[in-house]
C-alpha cells in the first residue's frame, strides 16, 4: 500500500489498526519554518515502517490524524530522532497547547473510495 501524502481522506487498511490524533493551537509568535517541518515530517512518517496515511486541517484549531499497523510501529515514530527535534521545537515556538490521542481503529466505513484519484 502506497502512503496518503496528500491532503484528503486517507486510504487505510481492514481493520485493526491504529490512529494518532494531534490537536493543536498555535501561538501568536513567528511561524517560520513550520510549514517546512510539517511537509518533513509527513514524509518521514511515511518511510517509517507501519505508517499507514495521514489527514490534517488547520482551520484555527489543528487536527492531524496519523494512521499506524501497530502501537510498536507509533513508538518507534515517537522516538525517531528527527521526528522528536520537531517536537521540541513545537513545544518552544508553535503550540500554546496540544493534545495527543492515540486510538485502536475497530470499525472503518464509508462511501466509495479510490486511492488512485
Amino acid at each position: 500500500m502506497t502512503p496518503n501524502l496528500t491532503q484528503g481522506i486517507a486510504a487505510t487498511p481492514p481493520p485493526p489498526y491504529y490512529a494518532v490524533i494531534f490537536t493543536s493551537v498555535r501561538t501568536e509568535k513567528d511561524f517560520s519554518g513550520y510549514d517546512a517541518m510539517a511537509v518533513k515530517m509527513v514524509e518521514l512518517a511515511a518511510a517509517q515502517p507501519g505508517f499507514l496515511g495521514t489527514e490534517s486541517v488547520r482551520d484555527g484549531l489543528g487536527i492531524t490524524v496519523s494512521y499506524w499497523e501497530s502501537l510498536e510501529a507509533i513508538a518507534a515514530w515517537k522516538r525517531n530522532a528527527e521526528h522528536r527535534v520537531a517536537q521540541q521545537r513545537g513545544n518552544a515556538e508553535w503550540y500554546a497547547a496540544y493534545r495527543l490521542r492515540i486510538c485502536k481503529v475497530e470499525r472503518d466505513y464509508g462511501s466509495q473510495f479510490d486511492p488512485k484519484s
